[in-house]
């Protein structure tokens, strides 16, 4: 299939085959496609759980309102946010660029000095906000690689992160989850598999000047 024949495949997967399993190797493509993920600024203030314990999951769904896909599915991906973004955090970031590219002191010290100023600035409210968007960043890149591999994935906002964080013990770790996405492969009696498509026509989603 082409790409745009594997999105029209994918759907938000509502029931799931509970007797089949993501091999390893298609998790370690999740997995590597996360880390490349764009994220502002380059800073990753991103982490990504698999969940594929079974008590671990049946947690997560009583947090995620009984929603079925968080227990037939494979494994449940946790989409998760870092707490503590500060001069440190920038810090780290630049000493993973000087290590990775070797770049002189004299370029990087302009942009990790205005990065900790901006961040100093900001609100903790703020910096959360800001690292989420950068979460649903990385949940639409895996979509598109799931399609890509034929995983189903049901992309979800309907649930606790208060229970959540609490069950998968995220407080201790400095980070927050905001989004989940079972991943699996789809059971044949899901009915919304066979749905057309509901999308607005073409030009009226794209402008082109």
């Amino acid at each position: 299939m082409t790409i745009l024949e594997k999105l029209q495949w994918r759907y938000a997967t509502k029931s799931f085959d509970q007797t089949k399993v993501i091999p390893q190797e298609k998790l370690q493509i999740l997995k590597e496609a996360f880390n490349l993920t764009a994220t502002s600024y380059g800073l990753q203030p991103i982490r990504l759980l698999i969940v594929r314990t079974k008590e671990i999951k049946e947690q997560l769904k009583v947090a995620a309102f009984n929603q079925s896909q968080v227990t037939d599915a494979s494994d449940v991906l946790v989409f998760c946010i870092d707490t503590e973004i500060d001069a440190l955090y920038v810090e780290d970031y630049f000493k993973l660029v000087k290590e990775k590219r070797d770049t002189p002191e004299e370029i990087l010290k302009p942009f990790r000095e205005f990065l900790i100023n901006h961040f100093e600035v900001l609100t903790q409210d703020e910096k959360l906000n800001w690292a989420t968007k950068q979460a649903y960043l990385a949940m639409g890149n895996l979509l598109t690689v799931c399609a890509i591999e034929q995983i189903d994935a049901c992309p979800m906002e309907g649930f606790s992160p208060e229970k959540t964080d609490e069950i998968l013990e995220l407080k201790k770790q400095n980070l927050k989850s905001v989004l989940l996405m079972p991943i699996g492969y789809r059971s044949e009696d899901d009915f919304m598999a066979s749905l057309k498509k509901v999308r607005k026509p073409l030009d009226e989603m794209v402008i082109t000047k």
